[in-house]
């Protein structure tokens, strides 16, 4: 292989591999868009709150179940109260939506934050989504 050859696939691969280092970093600052959206809707970013008839607590008004879940999912043995501490809690709910929502746009994992692992694909949680989408001003990927 001529060394123009070889140093133009070294560039190439350089390229490819800085354009995918972009693409991660937006899709994580995407995701941190999310997780602020997702708190300001449910509590307004209140880590006091309640809610759901005393059923869900904190800046995400995380269930119980939910909070049971995303700690296994994350490997830690967080008590549920913990959920109102909002750096935990946001720890829990990126777990959550990264494991259940993998290769799903951001609208579908607000869904899976309001409906369940398989949120995404209810109606009722629709309305929901549509509020995160305003807060993310994204009128382009809007559920349907």
């Amino acid at each position: 292989m001529k060394p123009c050859m070889i140093l133009g696939a070294v560039v190439f691969g350089l390229l490819a591999g800085i354009e995918g280092a972009e693409a991660r970093a937006s899709q994580e600052g995407r995701l941190e868009q999310l997780l602020d959206a997702i708190a300001k809707v449910e509590s307004r970013a209140n880590p006091n709150a309640v809610g759901d008839g005393g059923r869900a607590i904190g800046s995400y008004q995380i269930h119980k179940r939910y909070w049971l879940d995303g700690t296994r999912i994350l490997g830690v043995d967080w008590s549920y109260q913990e959920a109102k501490d909002p750096v935990k809690a946001r720890e829990v709910v990126r777990a959550y939506l990264m494991h259940y929502g993998r290769d799903r746009s951001i609208l579908e994992k607000a869904r899976i934050h309001n409906g369940g692992p398989q949120g995404y694909r209810r109606k009722a949680t629709v309305p929901y989504a549509r509020k995160i989408a305003r807060i993310l001003g994204d009128s382009a990927s809007r559920p349907e």
